[in-house]
């Protein structure tokens, strides 16, 4: 009862705050003719935009929600640190600034199949709303089970083991094809990490070498923009543990890697990383992390690495690319504020068709996090 009168409450509460916003644009131009009226002003139909999605939510919200629904009796005796743990829907304080979205994401029917709205959530995450606000129905599945899964990381992905439905490829073998640079070759991917062509390559023979010269191990590992988890798979044979944040920009990164056997994360480059305070060995950052990031953005991220990295934990940005210029009066001075020793830094040209017309390079370093702080 006391959850359908809360309903009730912000029902009303939303409902008035519509007619003042309303009667606060007709009181200002009450005395104006209706040739000469201006027009609704851009943040006030923004605000009637997101109040009537949140009644939208709510009303669909309360008509669903059983009239008869009983609290637990073990509720009253929980401990006071799980009841906060308990308040339903959770949304990010982004999602309100796309209403539309939000709307078309949490309009289902409660209790049945979820929509086939993956973009829609890929679209709103990307937009800083994140975490998704949870829903009350039942994830899509395989119609079959798969008969065996790889234990080699570095086998073809199975066909029939992923929902691939709202991309232009259907199967695996078709999104191996189109580039070898995507992640999906496994016959291009199983090489990867471990040869030495440039001072901008760091193989993983040399990082353990680097790890165990400064008496220190290797053992767990965050991969940021992993792609389809090849870093993880190439760690994972020397017996570290690698977790893998990826999005699924246009092929299914996340499926990829958890069929290698990985453990992948769905989370965006904005995001806290969901890693506690200094527990992690090594951070990787690949080509997800680059210039394209702003400024203010990088550092936050830069300082979110340092705070689940351990003492003498190592930061490794593997083939991060800017303007040359930028790269000298920006992000040095930017990465210089976490204090690391640095243990690698080589720059080199990028080659690409874009590095050349944009004056770009790239650079590999290798950075460990001090014990202490003075």
């Amino acid at each position: 009862m006391g959850f359908t009168m809360g309903l009730n409450l912000l029902l009303l509460l939303a409902m008035v705050a519509t007619n003042i916003l309303s009667l606060y644009h007709l009181s200002s131009t009450v005395n104006s003719s209706p040739a000469a009226a201006p027009p609704v002003p851009d943040h006030l139909i923004h605000q009637l935009s997101t109040i009537r999605a949140t009644i939208n939510h709510l009303t669909t919200l309360q008509s669903s929600t059983p009239p008869t629904k009983k609290t637990p009796s073990s509720t009253a005796s929980a401990p006071s640190e799980l009841l906060l743990s308990t308040s339903i829907l959770p949304i990010a304080s982004s999602c309100r600034d796309h209403p539309k979205l939000l709307h078309q994401y949490m309009t289902y029917t409660p209790f049945s199949v979820c929509p086939d709205d993956a973009p829609i959530a890929e679209d709103l995450i990307l937009r800083g709303c994140h975490p998704l606000p949870r829903r009350r129905c039942f994830s899509r599945t395989l119609p079959s089970i798969p008969t065996s899964l790889p234990t080699n990381p570095f086998s073809a992905l199975p066909e029939k083991t992923a929902l691939l439905g709202h991309y232009s490829c259907k199967t695996f073998s078709c999104f191996s094809g189109m580039k070898p640079d995507l992640g999906f070759d496994m016959k291009t991917e199983q090489s990867k990490f471990l040869t030495y062509k440039s001072d901008l390559d760091l193989p993983i023979s040399q990082l353990f070498q680097l790890a165990a010269s400064a008496k220190s191990t290797i053992r767990l590992a965050l991969d940021i923009g992993g792609g389809t988890g090849t870093f993880a798979a190439q760690m994972k044979l020397r017996n570290a543990t690698v977790v893998t944040t990826t999005m699924n920009l246009g092929a299914p990164y996340n499926e990829a890697v958890a069929i290698r056997g990985l453990v992948p994360l769905h989370v965006p480059l904005q995001q806290r990383l969901p890693m506690f305070d200094g527990v992690m060995d090594l951070v990787r950052c690949g080509h997800a992390v680059n210039r394209w990031i702003p400024i203010t953005s990088m550092e936050f991220l830069l300082f979110d690495v340092d705070r689940v990295l351990r003492g003498g934990g190592y930061l490794l940005l593997d083939h991060f690319f800017s303007k040359r210029a930028d790269l000298e009066k920006v992000f040095t001075p930017l990465i210089g504020k976490l204090g690391y020793k640095k243990v690698k830094w080589a720059v080199g040209n990028k080659t690409d068709s874009s590095g050349v017309k944009n004056g770009e390079v790239y650079m590999t370093a290798l950075l460990q996090k001090p014990l202490t702080r003075s």
